[in-house]
């Protein structure tokens, strides 16, 4: 199999026959052709034949979000032990507040009651939605516009949550953990985003390995993506997410952070989540997870260089201070 990864750049200043990147600002006029087994080969974009439709094409909107510019999705945690924030937007009130705050700079609001970092253990499905649900239902009260995600496994958790007000489901599973999850979310015509896992939260960073990280997690995707379809959730609802740090070494996360673009060619948005993950401190130095918002942010912006549609942070104002930068310097692009 070949697959082709476009080599994005911005500005206004094009050569003849450059491929508008996803129907947004970013283009491409060579893409890297690559094979399992042999080293890539840049070549003009042109040459990619009828694998530059996917990469080229406009993506719908995704929970009333026009793709064709990067989006940024705030994290609030409802839980005692996530990795960054356990414990304080536990209180409902503590919750509800910093959920406003972060409205105030941040497109979408991903809400989750379950921990899925290393070593984290399931939490009782009538406890995440009791931690979920009635935040959600309280900034609708409220009149939060946002659009809000559930970030959950599980079907229950989000059928609570798509009541409460939420539009979007976020399943770090990619629905292989909760086999109804994928009906309800086409029943109820809900957005879905698939994040690519190895293992179990439990196990996940016990020595994983690949044969070629990029490509398989694109595979792997791929896969998962027409079992959502096949499962009656339309593309067009679909967006995916490569996984940064579940169940990859520091050089694996590097290698698709390198690749990033290549996962334009499913034709869907790309989200990506590298917020304040553990490869940031062990490069950039910050053994407390809340040290690490400048690298995230470093990261986030390499991400949006290769036409990420939406970036997931703890750090909305700090990520979309640099964001609006990003583009001023780029000319608006991106």
């Amino acid at each position: 199999m070949i697959y082709w990864r476009p080599l994005v750049q911005s500005g206004a200043a094009r050569p003849k026959g450059a491929v508008p990147l996803a129907g947004g600002g970013l283009w491409f006029s060579h893409v890297e052709r690559l094979e399992r087994g042999r080293a890539g080969e840049v070549v003009p974009a042109a040459e990619a034949g009828a694998a530059l439709e996917p990469l080229a094409a406009p993506r719908a909107d995704f929970a009333g979000l026009s793709m064709a510019a990067p989006r940024i999705m705030g994290i609030l945690n409802v839980t005692p032990d996530s990795f960054s924030d356990g414990g304080l937007f536990l209180a409902a009130g503590d919750a509800l507040a910093q959920a406003r705050a972060m409205a105030e700079g941040a497109d979408i609001l991903d809400i989750g009651g379950e921990s899925t970092r290393p070593g984290a253990a399931p939490v009782p499905v009538a406890e995440e939605i009791a931690r979920t649900a009635p935040v959600i239902a309280a900034l609708r009260a409220g009149g939060l516009q946002t659009p809000v995600s559930i970030d959950t496994r599980k079907a229950a958790v989000a059928a609570a949550a798509l009541d409460a007000g939420a539009q979007v489901v976020n399943d770090v599973a990619a629905l292989t953990f909760d086999a109804a999850l994928g009906p309800l979310a086409a029943a109820r015509g809900a957005p879905v985003i698939l994040m690519h896992h190895q293992g179990t939260p439990e196990t996940m960073q016990a020595d994983p390995r690949y044969d070629d990280v990029l490509l398989d997690v694109y595979d792997w995707l791929a896969e998962r993506l027409a079992a959502a379809q096949a499962a009656g959730i339309p593309r067009e609802r679909i967006a995916l997410d490569p996984g940064i740090g579940f169940g990859k070494t520091v050089q694996h996360n590097l290698a698709l952070l390198r690749g990033l673009s290549l996962f334009h060619g499913l034709g869907c948005p790309i989200l990506l989540g590298a917020s304040r993950k553990r490869f940031i401190g062990s490069i950039g130095g910050g053994a407390e997870a809340q040290a690490r918002m400048p690298g995230s942010v470093a990261v986030a912006l390499a991400g949006v260089a290769q036409g990420v549609q939406m970036i997931r942070v703890h750090d909305v104002p700090e990520t979309r201070q640099a964001l609006l930068l990003w583009q001023a310097v780029n000319g608006g692009q991106a």
